[in-house]
């Protein structure tokens, strides 16, 4: 599957927010996810492919430390998609 044909869904993000970690190893999948992060606007989405299971807990993880928000995660063709929404929840939390 290409790039395009694996984000070409309705609520998908665009190509540019994938991070593909596919075949990455822990720490790798989360560092590559930081460095997208880094320069991204809040409120921006971004999907992570990873075929590492760590990135299940990892991902969520960075999140939480991070102040962002874990959207979802769903099994694809062969990797998990993680889709994180930058900037930390909707509402603040009292």
């Amino acid at each position: 599957m290409s790039g395009d044909d694996a984000v070409n869904r309705d609520d998908a993000v665009s190509a540019e927010d994938v991070v593909d970690a596919r075949g990455l190893r822990c720490p790798l999948p989360v560092i590559r996810l930081a460095q997208r992060a880094r320069d991204a606007a809040p409120g921006t989405e971004l999907e992570v492919w990873s075929t590492d299971p760590a990135a299940a807990t990892d991902v969520p993880a960075w999140c939480r430390m991070r102040g962002h928000t874990f959207v979802e995660a769903r099994d694809c063709d062969g990797h998990t998609a993680y889709r994180v929404r930058l900037g930390g929840p909707a509402t603040p939390v009292s």
